[in-house]
């Protein structure tokens, strides 16, 4: 094949994920809106703002902390060996995601509090890892935002004692529609689908989140606490400044 040939796995691939956008854009507005007006009240009350997801997951939640043009007060709430595939073996992240305890040990030891915004991102929602943390969460007194795939909740069993899933432990859900096993592609020859979306469309639905989030600030006539980039001129300047307005609802300075 040359390399100006055309791929039609990849053009199919493209525009499964297309067809997924298309379809949170038209189901999910009004989940997204209300998400991020439970980000901008946080903000406006004087709380913090933390974003989880494990394995893959996690990928989503990086993407909005320290980001230029999102909001400074987005912390990372990591739990060691899950974040992204960090450890090796790489299944031992999978393993953790499925131990009883371990998100209320995390949400113990860290700065969340009563009035914070967390935003919970699990594909399956199943393992006990996501949904112990909302659990938690809402008990520490912590508003509570599920990034899922509901589609796992009627195909699939929890692995969590309670047999519920993380959509069942929120403020606010927000269905990715990704159907079970993340893969919108098949070929006869290949024994295995492939072609995961889940992280294209997750990583959308976080940014139409924020930009909900400062809307819903904006409207309110709050200034939102944005980031800048640190490659155009001044934005070192400015982000110093954020960072020491918003010093003690930011963590991933310390």
């Amino acid at each position: 094949m040359s390399s100006t040939s055309e791929s039609k796995l990849a053009g199919q691939f493209l525009d499964a994920a297309i067809g997924l956008l298309r379809r949170v854009r038209e189901e999910e507005s009004g989940s997204v809106a209300a998400a991020g007006g439970l980000l901008a009240d946080a903000v406006e009350s004087g709380g913090r703002l933390f974003a989880f997801g494990a394995g893959h997951s996690s990928l989503a939640a990086q993407d909005v902390v320290y980001r230029a043009g999102g909001l400074a007060l987005m912390n990372l709430l990591a739990v060691p060996g899950v974040v992204g595939i960090d450890v090796m073996p790489a299944t031992l992240g999978s393993a953790l995601e499925r131990v009883d305890g371990l998100a209320g040990a995390v949400l113990d030891s860290s700065p969340a509090r009563p009035g914070d915004a967390l935003v919970i991102i699990s594909l399956s929602g199943r393992n006990s890892l996501p949904v112990e943390m909302a659990m938690n969460a809402r008990a520490l007194g912590l508003k509570v935002i599920g990034v899922t795939s509901v589609a796992y909740a009627t195909e699939t069993k929890s692995r969590h004692v309670s047999g519920t899933f993380l959509k069942d432990h929120c403020d606010v859900v927000i269905d990715s529609k990704i159907a079970v096993g993340d893969a919108e592609l098949s070929l006869d020859t290949v024994d295995a689908p492939f072609g995961p979306a889940s992280s294209v469309v997750t990583n959308a639905l976080m940014q139409a989140m924020m930009a909900a989030a400062v809307e819903r600030l904006a409207a309110h006539g709050v200034q939102p606490p944005l980031l800048r980039s640190g490659n155009v001129d001044g934005g070192h300047e400015w982000n110093g400044r954020v960072f020491q307005e918003y010093a003690d609802r930011i963590f991933y300075r310390h």
